[in-house]
């Protein structure tokens, strides 16, 4: 006997016959923050190209590269999320809720690029100190602050929960603290000399996003390898199955994401007593839906003993 139960969060069209209900609550929008990042952002490439372009000045227009490729991030993770909220079909009968875990793991990889190419250039200027294009450099990069940290405030309640949000929040954070760190360094330079306290900060300021940013690429990589979500406690799953009554042993537990906010499960149960319960099957995907945020979950009853060919090949 298979059940299969789908609690709709975002993904339409998820179920696979047997009973599927739906709890459309929907996962929070962040449209406005998107259009409102990539403006601001796009807003300020053209303000540091003309800028650069006017003092000269290859910093800047080196940064304004960099801007443009963190407005790419940021569309990409709003595609993702635009594609996740269309139907599921025929052939892709997930929908494309997965996009939200590639987009997350393409930004982590565009990050840790990022921080590798600043790392270079840091550790080539600690070997030849050179002073910074003085005060034009400093205002565009404080304006750079305002932007950057301002779009990053958008997403901090969204990042705690979706990698996708994480990896658009982690790429406006680490831009402000680039920024703040020109600033900073600039401002000292000017009054004491230390040429190269530029490229100490930057390493040092690029050693910080790299922590944050490996988090990232690792749970991103994690999710696409189909391993269980860091925030599903899998012991605790099968704990929770164990205990249905008249059930004497599972097997086949498997518990993977179907995007970066959506969780799936199949499991058998083995019940020697097992009669058609819908009621029973209900309460089951209601309570791993409440307890565990598992939002489809599939179920097959067996009468047999629990050894199953499947568990010998997959060792569960």
């Amino acid at each position: 006997m298979g059940h299969d139960h789908n609690h709709d969060h975002g993904h339409k069209g998820h179920g696979h016959g047997g009973c599927s209900h739906g709890h459309h609550h929907g996962p929070v929008s962040h449209n406005r923050a998107f259009a409102v990042g990539v403006a601001l952002n796009l807003g300020f490439v053209a303000v540091e190209a003309f800028y650069g372009l006017t003092v000269n000045s290859l910093a800047l227009l080196a940064d304004a590269g960099h801007n443009l490729s963190d407005v790419a991030g940021l569309l990409l993770a709003w595609a993702a999320i635009w594609l996740t909220g269309k139907r599921a079909s025929k052939r892709r009968t997930y929908g494309f809720g997965r996009t939200t875990i590639m987009a997350s793991l393409i930004n982590a990889v565009i990050l840790l690029i990022g921080v590798g190419g600043i790392a270079w250039e840091a550790v080539l200027r600690l070997g030849h100190p050179a002073p910074v294009a003085g005060e034009t450099v400093m205002w565009v990069a404080a304006v750079g602050i305002a932007v950057n940290a301002g779009t990053a405030a958008m997403f901090v309640a969204g990042s705690k929960g979706d990698l996708n949000i994480r990896g658009a929040f982690l790429h406006m954070a680490a831009d402000a603290a680039v920024s703040l760190g020109v600033v900073v360094a600039a401002f000292i330079m000017e009054r004491t000399g230390w040429l190269w306290l530029d490229p100490a900060v930057s390493l040092a300021i690029g050693l910080v996003i790299a922590g944050g940013t490996w988090g990232l690429f690792q749970e991103s990589l994690d999710l696409a390898l189909d391993a269980v979500p860091a925030n599903i406690d899998r012991e605790a799953v099968e704990t929770y199955l164990a205990e249905i009554p008249g059930v004497v042993a599972i097997h086949d537990l498997h518990i993977w994401p179907l995007s970066t906010t959506s969780v799936a499960l199949t499991a058998h149960l083995v019940n020697p007593n097992a009669t058609v319960n819908d009621d029973l099957m209900h309460g089951i995907a209601d309570a791993l839906h409440r307890r565990f945020g598992i939002d489809h979950a599939t179920l097959q009853i067996e009468r047999g003993d629990g050894d199953c060919r499947l568990s010998q090949v997959h060792g569960v």
